[in-house]
């Protein structure tokens, strides 16, 4: 009985000398907030500690005094939101970076305006062989659907090349320089997966390229240089963070490569203040498969180890690919970008390798495709830990596979704005059967998939308010749908953040790290003028970003 006494002693003694520990320190405590944590066990908050890079504590200003020190910063914030940091699921964000310093057509409303920009634009390119115009993010449906022709621009762009997008990177327009420089002429054949549009009365080429075509083009575009790079990275990165932007997943428009590259420069140079997940090409499963073998797969900052590829093109360059002809095109129903034989075997042999594998599918015959070799990778590989399989954009489904989805554990990884640019004539194209499965958030989360949102920067804004906005009202950026395009695929404003924070954590094997405000967690957050559930979803895109935290440093404060 003694020995008992004395072990139930010791027990308690015990019990009081951890009652007596002091409680860890904040650095930072942030009060009077109004806090959605993304935490389902503690969803609202008034107080966030911040200890190093992470949360200490997540609570009630009473509570939170125990981790206040002498040396901890108190910011009172008045009652401003505070929310997880965005996390965006899909950017090409360093040909993001390009284009803020490029000439900017996405906002053109006529041709004659088209023309004017890039007659101003070429007012300022200094002198040298290597001048090219690029990017440019034109949208032929601002002025009416009539593509460009390198007439247009020929009188203004003699003496040097001319190669700009349109918004959704399927194709681009040539002037006449370009095309010489890639020595494309009317008897030149068009590449398997591409097209080269041509005069429907003259049949001479336009200087329009459509997806794989694009590449005849490509390959005589000079290389950035490595100073290039770093300059748009950093452009791209200040950009990011002034919208609450507190990593991107990059699956690159340069092979993905060349960027790896540029954000382990940037990260040896301290100059990475937001996380980063960097995809390359499938078709270089192989090489990143040995790199990740000798290197691993990152840190906190820094990371790779997936893939990114293609099915199809867009919708809106009538290159994604249907089982049925598209309306306004009856002679096509899209085209496959690769083959698709070879997709076949890089996905299931990366998979096997234990790389993520993120596809691009929009139409509706693609997204089928995918899906099927999705299966068969997970039949044929077995359980593997490293598998979590997206498909990027997932725009036109079928209702099958909208329950596929969640069945065999694919992840949607869509953007939300992409349905209220492309509502604005959707119709036109594909008509009113094929839009009732268009962007179908509602329908996807009511089966259980685990939706994750983003931009797909530059081709929509890299805006989250936009894209919450976009997601909770579908109306349409004509103005033309004002209680919604589609609005039966309509979601809530907490679902939506869901999709930017904690969903998209997962989709980049980071929901123990990331995602919400909890105690061990990194201290990623964002401070937001407005009260996202207290507004009127209308004004959502105009909310403003006032403080990004990143690693529990401040990367960006307003003004």
């Amino acid at each position: 009985m003694t020995h008992k006494i004395f072990i139930f002693s010791i027990f308690i003694l015990g019990l009081t000398l951890q009652a007596c520990q002091p409680s860890p320190k904040a650095d930072i405590i942030y009060m009077n907030a109004n806090i959605w944590t993304g935490d389902p066990a503690n969803p609202e908050a008034t107080a966030i500690a911040i200890q190093g890079d992470s949360i200490l504590f997540v609570g009630d200003a009473q509570a939170i005094k125990k981790f206040q020190s002498t040396t901890t910063q108190i910011i009172d914030l008045q009652g401003k939101m505070i929310t997880p940091g965005f996390i965006d699921n899909h950017t090409h964000f360093l040909s993001g970076g390009f284009q803020l310093a490029s000439v900017d057509l996405r906002s053109a409303k006529t041709p004659q305006e088209f023309i004017q920009r890039i007659k101003d634009f070429a007012a300022t390119l200094p002198e040298g062989e290597d001048r090219w115009i690029l990017g440019g993010d034109w949208d032929h449906e601002a002025w009416g659907g009539e593509l460009p022709r390198r007439e247009w621009i020929d009188s203004i762009t003699t003496d040097f090349p001319v190669w700009v997008n349109r918004l959704d990177g399927h194709m681009a327009l040539a002037n006449t320089k370009a095309l010489e420089l890639a020595g494309i002429t009317g008897a030149t054949q068009t590449p398997a997966g591409g097209t080269i549009v041509r005069d429907a009365k003259t049949g001479q080429i336009t200087g329009i390229l459509k997806d794989e075509a694009m590449s005849l083009i490509y390959k005589v575009v000079p290389n950035p240089s490595e100073q290039a790079f770093d300059e748009a990275f950093d452009r791209a990165v200040e950009h990011a963070l002034s919208l609450g932007v507190t990593q991107v997943h990059d699956v690159s428009s340069f092979g993905g490569w060349d960027d790896l590259a540029t954000y382990q420069r940037a990260q040896a140079s301290g100059r990475l203040p937001m996380r980063i997940y960097s995809f390359v090409a499938i078709s270089t499963w192989q090489q990143l498969a040995d790199y990740v073998s000798k290197n691993g797969k990152g840190n906190d900052y820094l990371r790779w180890g997936a893939l990114k590829g293609f099915v199809d093109g867009s919708l809106g360059s009538t290159t994604a690919w249907f089982y049925n002809p598209y309306n306004d095109e009856p002679n096509t129903s899209g085209l496959l970008v690769n083959d698709t034989a070879a997709l076949r075997e890089w996905i299931i042999r990366a998979d096997a390798a234990g790389l993520q594998v993120a596809v691009h599918a929009i139409g509706d015959r693609a997204n089928d495709w995918l899906l099927s070799v999705f299966e068969k990778a997970i039949q044929q590989n077995g359980d593997n830990p490293s598998r979590r399989f997206r498909i990027e954009h997932a725009q036109h489904l079928t209702r099958d596979a909208i329950q596929k989805f969640a069945q065999i554990g694919v992840i949607p990884s869509m953007q939300p704005y992409h349905a209220i640019d492309d509502g604005r004539w959707a119709e036109k194209r594909i008509g009113p059967e094929r839009i009732k499965t268009t962007y179908a958030f509602r329908s996807l989360l009511d089966a259980n998939a685990r939706l994750t949102f983003g931009s797909d920067w530059t081709v929509a804004p890299l805006n989250p308010m936009e894209g919450i906005y976009a997601a909770v009202t579908r109306q349409t950026i004509d103005g033309a749908n004002p209680n919604g395009w589609v609005p039966q695929e309509k979601i809530s404003v907490e679902e939506a953040l869901h999709c930017y924070t904690i969903n998209n954590a997962y989709a980049g094997f980071q929901e123990n790290r990331l995602g919400m405000l909890k105690a061990g967690m990194l201290a990623d957050f964002i401070v937001l003028s407005d009260d996202l559930f207290k507004i009127q979803p209308e004004k959502i895109k105009d909310v403003n970003v006032l403080r990004t935290i990143v690693g529990g440093k401040e990367a960006f404060v307003a003004n």
